[in-house]
């Protein structure tokens, strides 16, 4: 039974917790950039290269064999454009993070340049202060 308990404390620690938020979280944002990539950016840049894609450039190694419209061998090829095209991907997901992380360190330094609020005065002091005051009235 203690196996399970230590389990259960590794599982239930903060840092694991975050850990796990950030994982959902960045699969999330994941999900957006490449959307990004995919319906924003290379349209654009297929309109500039002539409406050639990345994932359009291989090398074909072995044509297809073709039995009048049924398929008996398919294509072999090497599609390294899909592989640039991951590269691509990997590349604005990064600079997002990098963003992303920058904007959150600049307001992290922004909090930590604030003044911190005086602190509070003891109870020893606030009678002290409160003595001088009825003193300087009568």
């Amino acid at each position: 039974m203690g196996f399970f308990k230590e389990f259960k404390e590794f599982a239930i620690k903060g840092n694991v917790m975050d850990m796990a938020i950030g994982v959902v979280i960045g699969g999330a944002f994941g999900k957006i950039v490449s959307s990004l990539v995919s319906d924003i950016i290379m349209p654009l840049i297929s309109a500039a290269t002539g409406g050639l894609t990345f994932t359009d450039w291989k090398w074909v190694i072995r044509e297809a064999v073709m039995d009048g419209e049924t398929v008996v061998k398919p294509e072999l090829a090497m599609t390294w454009g899909n592989f640039i095209q991951v590269i691509f991907d990997f590349i604005i997901i990064a600079f997002c993070i990098f963003l992303v992380v920058k904007g959150m360190n600049q307001l992290k330094k922004k909090e930590e340049e604030a003044p911190a609020a005086p602190a509070e005065p003891s109870a020893d002091i606030k009678l002290l202060t409160e003595i001088r005051d009825l003193l300087k009235k009568n």
